[in-house]
């Protein structure tokens, strides 16, 4: 191959070794398999193979626009072949009387069906024409086919590599696994993936391929999760004490739903077990997550540990202060709170309690990371909204207890099985998906300007109820002055509405000092205010069941994860809640979607499918955090099948034969030494 096309594929398609080429695999085929009747030919069709006979060829036209006309004809009918490039050559190609077949997408002129540009390929009219398979159709740039690089000579290369006398692809999944999965032989997944005799072959060999990377993936994740367990102890945790049971009987504000009381008791399962608890909860908006980590922190207390849990913002970490602060005081326990505003008194007081064990409780934000921070016996630590931390901040609590403390990590955000399969691959997931008793489900409207004036006129009759109102105004990222004149032009319009003494507006922006912006969300949440305008700093955290009604402007900029979040701000009491998506002009397919798929669901998990289709994984959980490769083969949107599957043989690996020593894993462990998969299993002993 001239070195040209070699520096192209490289630079194109990131081709440089014959591993690569085979794992280009085609985008699509083409049947070759069967021949149309011209009699039977539609517009519809795709690219069709007929056998027939050119009849007549006749260039047409001034020298200036000409044309080659074709006449091809079966036993069934006639149609035209027409060509507009190459016209001499392909005059002097074609032979009129002889039989050819002709390939390529029919259209209709004049009420006559005609191919532009046929591929045609001489046959002996008296013999049976040879069946081509399916041709491989790949994926390239423009700048590739300008360079006569296709489909084809692309096929041509792959079938040059698979007929060298050196050729062989080794298998490296054990052949228990290759059996179970009914797959075929890794050598022929790829000649059936690149050359099909029939498209189930193609279909197989695809989910093959998909088996392999996710298989590998998850065996990684599995190693990690197998060493953890093996070789990271964790505070022993033998049994619940006077905390747990004065509070769950005599203390507890409400009837815990099934699905609390199923994690509780998992999360105290790892806790006791002897082993580093690292564990996933996912619960959607308003799902009692708080709860269960009070509940888990008091059980942690009850075997002598201290405990804390960090946030992201200085509003959510406030918002569990004052809710461990209510559940802890009643059973005599005393609850600190460190975050960057917190005085010099108070953190100097705080750090020496903590360092001498006389505070067991400690809410706060990145200020818990600081060095002067040290506990006595820091037994379990609970990190809300982990995307917001980075891997470092995370392993600096984790390095606060020794041994190590059990972790506990919480998001509102719903994730898709299959990412969180993924993505938390060597964690232990638990999943809150019940809301609690009482609560109603959030009717969801959405509306565009033209009906303003009736909003806000809802908005009054539910003010007269006694209930409250969020008005939520987008972020535009790139100009903090941008966001304040945004927000600030939304007040002004809320406020004309609303420009009598009987109604008062709070306001909270990121721009605000803290004791400023807390002193707004006080003014809110001990109902002062009836209304509050603000930007997405309320997205988590803010606990007002009194409000029944968001408003959330300009909907279409935000993202359909965000715009749950932000619902989940409301419902929270008894009354029935609204949530209203307000928009401007014509919308595109992507913000309709979204704004139908709030409308039509309430379950964060479905929302979060959808999301995850939109935007994909790493959108979805934050590239830099997400730990996430890109998958060459596997959809994690549809491919949820593949990735339990693929995670259920890496469990089975990592039991039956977790260091690779028994015969059938031979190639495995060469396979993934070779490849030096994150310089991980070159630790294999």
């Amino acid at each position: 191959m001239w070195p040209s096309r070699q520096r192209l594929l490289a630079t194109e398609l990131g081709i440089q070794t014959v591993g690569d080429l085979l794992r280009h695999i085609p985008s699509r085929y083409v049947d070759k398999t069967s021949f149309r009747s011209i009699s039977t030919l539609s517009t519809d069709d795709g690219p069709v193979q007929i056998k027939g006979v050119l009849e007549s060829l006749e260039i047409i036209g001034d020298k200036r626009k000409q044309r080659l006309k074709g006449i091809f004809s079966d036993p069934t009918g006639t149609m035209e072949l027409v060509w507009f490039k190459s016209i001499t050559w392909v005059k002097s190609a074609l032979k009129e009387g002889h039989a050819y077949v002709a390939f390529g997408k029919v259209t209709s002129f004049g009420g006559q069906f005609s191919i532009s540009h046929p591929e045609m390929k001489a046959v002996d009219s008296t013999e049976a024409v040879s069946e081509e398979g399916y041709q491989p159709i790949y994926p390239l740039t423009e700048k590739l086919k300008a360079s006569k690089i296709d489909s084809r000579f692309l096929s041509q290369l792959v079938l040059k590599i698979f007929k060298h006398p050196n050729f062989e692809l080794p298998d490296f999944l054990p052949a228990t696994i290759v059996n179970k999965m009914h797959f075929p032989s890794r050598e022929n997944t790829y000649r059936m993936i690149h050359f099909p005799s029939h498209i189930g072959e193609a279909q197989v060999s695809h989910d093959r391929l998909k088996f392999e990377e996710m298989f590998l993936f998850q065996l990684r994740s599995e190693r990690l999760r197998h060493e953890r367990i093996r070789d990271i102890k964790g505070p022993m945790m033998k049994k619940p004490g006077v905390y747990f049971h004065t509070f769950y009987h005599d203390h507890l504000p409400f009837e815990l739903t099934d699905a609390q009381k199923k994690v509780i008791k998992e999360i105290w399962t790892d806790m006791k077990s002897g082993v580093q608890m690292n564990r996933l909860l996912q619960g959607d908006v308003g799902s009692g997550k708080t709860i269960v980590a009070f509940i888990c922190m008091i059980l942690a207390i009850d075997n002598g540990c201290q405990t804390c849990i960090m946030a992201p913002t200085e509003i959510l970490a406030q918002q569990h202060y004052d809710s461990l602060m209510e559940w802890a005081t009643p059973i005599g326990l005393r609850v600190g709170l460190l975050t960057g505003s917190t005085s010099k008194k108070d953190r100097q007081t705080l750090l020496k309690d903590l360092e001498e064990g006389r505070l067991l409780m400690l809410a706060g934000t990145h200020a818990l990371l600081e060095d002067p921070v040290v506990f006595q016996h820091l037994g379990l630590v609970i990190i809300d909204e982990q995307h917001r931390f980075g891997v470092a901040q995370r392993a600096r609590l984790w390095m606060k207890g020794n041994p190590p403390p059990h972790m506990l990590v919480m998001t509102a955000t719903p994730i898709p099985r299959t990412l969180a399969m993924t993505a938390h691959g060597e964690s232990d997931h638990s999943i809150l998906d019940q809301l609690p008793k009482g609560r109603k489900a959030i009717i969801t409207l959405h509306h565009d300007e033209s009906r303003r004036m009736e909003i806000m006129f809802f908005v009054k009759s539910q003010i007269e109820k006694g209930r409250q109102i969020y008005f939520v105004f987008p972020l535009i990222e790139e100009s903090e002055k941008l966001d304040l004149k945004n927000l600030m032009d939304g007040y002004d319009v809320v406020e004309s509405y609303f420009n009598t003494p009987q109604y008062r507006i709070a306001i909270v922006h990121g721009r605000m000092k803290p004791d400023e912006k807390e002193a707004e969300m006080q003014r809110f949440k001990s109902g002062q205010a009836h209304i509050m305008v603000a930007t997405t700093v309320i997205e988590v955290g803010v606990n007002v069941p009194n409000a029944s009604v968001m408003i959330i402007e300009s909907a279409e900029r935000f993202g359909l994860s965000q715009l749950h979040q932000l619902r989940g701000r409301v419902g929270r009491g008894a009354e029935q809640s609204y949530c209203i998506l307000m928009t401007k002009g014509q919308l595109g397919q992507g913000a309709k979607e979204r704004m139908d798929a709030m409308v039509q669901h309430t379950d964060g998990f479905e929302i979060a499918k959808i999301d995850l289709k939109q935007r994909g994984p790493g959108d979805l959980l934050g590239t830099k955090q997400s730990g996430l490769p890109d998958f060459r083969f596997v959809d994690l949107y549809k491919d949820e099948n593949v990735i339990y599957l693929a995670r259920e043989a890496a469990k089975y690996m990592m039991r039956d034969d977790p260091n690779l020593l028994r015969p059938e894993s031979e190639n495995l462990k060469k396979f993934l030494i070779a490849h030096n998969h994150d310089n991980f299993w070159s630790r294999i002993s």
